[in-house]
């Protein structure tokens, strides 16, 4: 019973240690707004102002694509898009369209080495997976080729995919995918051209094949422009045996207004 009590008491002391040196790093460092700079109540949070320009992708929207519908045809509804294409993977989430703040905000993961906003961007993304997540055996993050990772240093997926997996307690699992293929950069790329630059671009090693069997997984990168760096992906996961792969992403580029 006393080294019972002794231990709540080294959890309440601890708890607290970590409260007075939090707010002893916001008093140097005054948390600001993601976004814009301005100040927040919180270190990982945008202001009213940003929130206020994200595109949210909401429900109604196809169950296999994620497209938002313009009204609601009732639950279970899947696109035109989706029937005249089925795509490789189950089903596709994102959590806003790819532009204004959302945008900025995948630039300065990706580009400005701004790898501390993987943990916020991360929480939104365990939300817009619509339950994808909770019920996923593994992570898996889009990877890149040894090259390309050399060069950048770091995987803005595999930093989204890595804190999407704390934030729900789910296996991390980087080793599931490789980039056997160097590729030139999508960017530019019409469609077709995309399809095939990353065709056969993924591989599964053989000694993880055995365990992804009939595996769910959640593949995250963080933007679904056509769908082709994520399609060769999975159907290399397809052909080593998962049974369901949910892409998640947290920016998607749309023509239109939504």
């Amino acid at each position: 019973m006393e080294q019972d009590e002794w231990r709540n008491r080294a959890r309440g002391w601890a708890a607290l240690l970590r409260r007075l040196a939090a707010d002893a790093i916001d008093l140097v460092f005054p948390p600001v707004c993601c976004g814009c700079g301005r100040l927040t109540g919180d270190a990982r949070a945008v202001c009213p102002s940003c929130w206020g320009g994200m595109r949210l992708i909401e429900r109604p929207y196809c169950e296999v694509l994620g497209l938002p519908f313009a009204f609601d045809p009732g639950a279970g509804v899947v696109s035109p898009e989706a029937i005249a294409n089925p795509p490789v993977f189950d089903r596709l989430r994102s959590v806003a369209v790819h532009d204004g703040i959302v945008r900025d905000l995948v630039h300065g993961l990706k580009y400005r080495d701004r790898t501390d906003l993987a943990p916020m961007m991360a929480e939104w993304m365990i939300r817009a997976s619509d339950g994808a997540v909770a019920a996923a055996d593994m992570i898996v993050p889009v990877p890149l080729h040894e090259f390309r990772l050399w060069t950048r240093k770091f995987n803005q997926a595999a930093e989204l995919a890595r804190s999407v997996a704390q934030g729900s307690a789910k296996p991390y699992r980087p080793d599931a995918l490789r980039r056997v293929k160097r590729t030139s950069r999508q960017v530019g790329l019409a469609a077709r051209a995309r399809e095939e630059n990353v065709r056969g671009a993924f591989a599964v090693p053989e000694g993880v094949r055995q365990g992804l069997a009939g595996k769910r997984i959640v593949l995250i990168d963080d933007v679904y422009t056509t769908g082709a760096t994520v399609s060769a992906a999975t159907r290399a996961l397809k052909r080593a045996g998962v049974g369901d792969v949910t892409v998640l992403t947290f920016a998607r580029a749309m023509p239109g207004p939504i």
